[in-house]
């Protein structure tokens, strides 16, 4: 099994957009500079939601919380805007644990000159991603911030749930011959938000794939022999690939040819020389399953409509890295991402 090497401090010395990338460098901040200084016996920097010690219904449930703070821009793009991003991201976080999302608190850092329009849009979104999601928005804080010192509106959220005290998912289940599922077409959130951007010239009707992974994740829940589960955020499924090898001490696959990407991605992606496995999905599920549930969780996922779900990867004994078999047969190592392509994209 490889092992990281030890750090003590961060190794940089200013903070950079590449340490909210979801890669590397933010790993090593929250790692090396939030853990350590916070750490209290509870903190788990792994998992998208954290149990809470609350004995409910004499031991059956265990509560879930979550937090989450949300910048994009545009604030408004195709498929959703910052308001639906906010409460299906938060939504996510606790579904992929495992737990049914319940309450949600939401805090609103706004900027001076903010249309009250737009502002209405953003929170009529939000009420009806609420309404869909099964969720109420139970507490709150409003801040005003000077002209120039923000991106028109940031907002930050809590979100708190349940789910059965027995239930046991981790990356640390992970193991060698565990094949690695992700429920639709990756890259489309961050390709839309880049597209609504007008840079480079390109425009498009891509549309985000913002929306909440509950139905998938109750799905996949109902499969013995599930390990884990991760929303591809930050970073993509190459990402969540990177953990999956670190965790498990293992080689992580992936094959090219199974990975589900829309032609308009792809094509962003060539024009432009990004990598779609590495950037943004706002509802999907990468799930790790045990050889014998895959098959039967990908039939699973296709009966409840999502056609588009493969098995996209396998967990093999070897060194901690994330290997990509192209196409044509070959292979290359995709390395943990450090710069940061698309910024203020989640």
């Amino acid at each position: 099994m490889d092992t990281m090497p030890t750090q003590t401090q961060l190794q940089d010395d200013f903070i950079t957009l590449a340490h909210g990338n979801g890669g590397r460098y933010m790993r090593e901040l929250i790692d090396y500079l939030f853990a350590r200084h916070l750490q209290s016996g509870c903190l788990d920097t792994t998992v998208d939601a954290a149990r809470v010690p609350v004995d409910l219904k004499g031991g059956e449930l265990e509560l879930m919380a979550t937090t989450d703070g949300f910048t994009v821009e545009p604030l408004e793009f195709p498929g959703g805007n910052i308001g639906s991003l906010a409460v299906h991201g938060t939504v996510n976080d606790l579904a992929v644990a495992g737990a049914t999302p319940l309450y949600l608190t939401l805090n609103a850092f706004i900027e001076e000159g903010l249309e009250v329009t737009l502002l209405e849009r953003i929170l009529a979104a939000m009420a009806e991603a609420c309404r869909d999601c099964g969720v109420r928005v139970v507490a709150g804080d409003t801040k005003v911030v000077r002209r120039g010192q923000g991106g028109g509106i940031y907002l930050a959220t809590t979100g708190i749930g349940v789910r059965p005290s027995a239930l046991r998912l981790g990356l640390d289940l992970a193991q060698a011959g565990d094949q690695i599922l992700v429920s639709g077409p990756v890259g489309d959130h961050g390709t839309a938000v880049m597209l609504a951007r007008e840079q480079f010239g390109l425009r498009g009707d891509l549309q985000s794939d913002a929306a909440s992974v509950l139905p998938i994740t109750q799905a996949l829940l109902e499969v013995p022999g599930l390990r884990f589960m991760r929303d591809p955020t930050r970073g993509g499924i190459a990402t969540v690939a990177h953990e999956i090898a670190r965790a498990a001490g293992a080689t992580v696959r992936l094959f090219e040819a199974r990975i589900p990407v829309r032609e308009p991605v792809r094509a962003v992606c060539e024009m432009l020389g990004y990598d779609p496995y590495f950037l943004a999905c706002e509802g999907r599920v990468v799930a790790i399953l045990a050889p014998d549930s895959a098959e039967a969780a990908l039939l699973k996922l296709r009966e409840k409509g999502y056609g588009d779900a493969a098995l996209v990867g396998e967990v093999q004994a070897g060194p901690a890295k994330v290997v990509l078999e192209t196409r044509l047969g070959g292979e290359r190592v995709l390395e943990e991402l450090e710069d940061d392509p698309l910024p203020r994209i989640c």
